[in-house]
């Protein structure tokens, strides 16, 4: 059996932009918010997605939870192809793929209490559950995210945001997923908050053998939890490679520029932030070549003609007509 959990082929994502039309009969523009993503995530591994705000990493994992259509592509979970077209299908994958909102607060139902939120997964895919086998569970997943059980009457609003971000956790692990999709399930929480959250994940993660894609801009977060990296610009991918080699030698030029943000404890390890200069293309009028062309410091007179296919050096991809250094 395949060690694959969940592998993405040559995904995109269109938008319909109507109101880029000059005149009633012009075409309207169509946003290119992924294009041509490809990946594979192994069973209890972790996949880091990374990227200026933008880049088309919460549209990713949209489009494998089916929130948003995906515009082509294929998406295996389990081995099999899930085809978003049929509403059984898209039920079935839902309870193989949960996701953890950027926002914890919104994504939590304010008219409904604590206890009824974690049930609602319980009643949707385990409907021979009775009421106080449910009752059972909703303390257990209380416990497991550390939300004491006396809490499990009260609303949304009467927790903190590190609170709510657990609640939003024990509603996921509700249906027993093998897969989580965490959109920047951080960046809305303090930094200590961030840790306890991460370190949570972690150890769900190895208690219950799951297969986490973790969505965040912030590079040092997304280092500490993932096995692999992925590196995204205006929709497509810039590099992947694994988490340590990604970090001690990234190739693509964009992923240096990230990595010399990364704040580092060691004023004698600090390095100089690297400024982009140039302009963020139209994401309606993607340039023939090289997408990051516009801003890459090292840009060739070939790379505003050229697009750069996918190298492979290994288990390190790339997406550059530079020579790897």
């Amino acid at each position: 059996m395949t060690s694959e959990m969940i592998s993405v082929q040559d995904l995109a994502v269109r938008f319909t932009a109507n109101q880029t039309k000059k005149w009633p009969w012009s075409k309207p523009g169509v946003v290119k918010a992924v294009n041509g993503v490809s990946f594979a995530v192994n069973r209890g591994q972790t996949l880091g997605i990374v990227g200026e705000s933008g880049c088309g990493k919460s549209t990713l994992v949209r489009a494998i939870a089916g929130l948003v259509k995906p515009s082509h592509g294929t998406v295996r979970v389990g081995g099999k192809v899930v085809d978003y077209s049929r509403r059984k299908e898209v039920i079935a994958l839902r309870r193989q793929v949960q996701m953890i909102f950027q926002d914890p607060v919104a994504s939590l139902n304010p008219r409904m209490t604590i206890r009824d939120i974690i049930a609602e997964p319980l009643v949707m895919f385990f409907p021979e559950m009775n009421g106080e086998a449910r009752e059972t569970r909703v303390h257990a997943l209380l416990d497991r995210v550390g939300i004491p059980r006396r809490n499990a009457n009260r609303y949304p609003h009467e927790f903190s945001g590190g609170q709510c971000q657990r609640i939003g956790i024990a509603r996921a692990l509700a249906a027993e997923p093998k897969v989580l999709l965490c959109d920047e399930p951080v960046s809305a929480l303090d930094v200590s908050i961030q840790a306890q959250v991460v370190n949570l994940l972690q150890e769900l993660q190895a208690d219950m053998g799951l297969t986490l894609i973790f969505v965040a801009h912030d590079l040092g977060v997304v280092r500490h939890i993932s096995d692999e990296i992925l590196v995204m610009y205006l929709g497509g991918m810039m590099e992947q490679a694994p988490a340590d080699a990604l970090v001690a030698r990234p190739t693509h030029p964009y992923t240096r520029a990230l990595l010399s943000a990364v704040p580092v404890p060691d004023p004698s390890q600090r390095i100089t932030p690297q400024v982009l200069d140039g302009d963020l293309p139209s994401p309606l009028n993607l340039p023939q070549g090289c997408l990051f062309q516009s801003r890459c410091p090292a840009r060739l007179p070939e790379c505003a003609t050229t697009r750069p296919d996918l190298k492979r050096d290994g288990r390190h991809y790339r997406a550059c007509l530079l020579e790897a250094s």
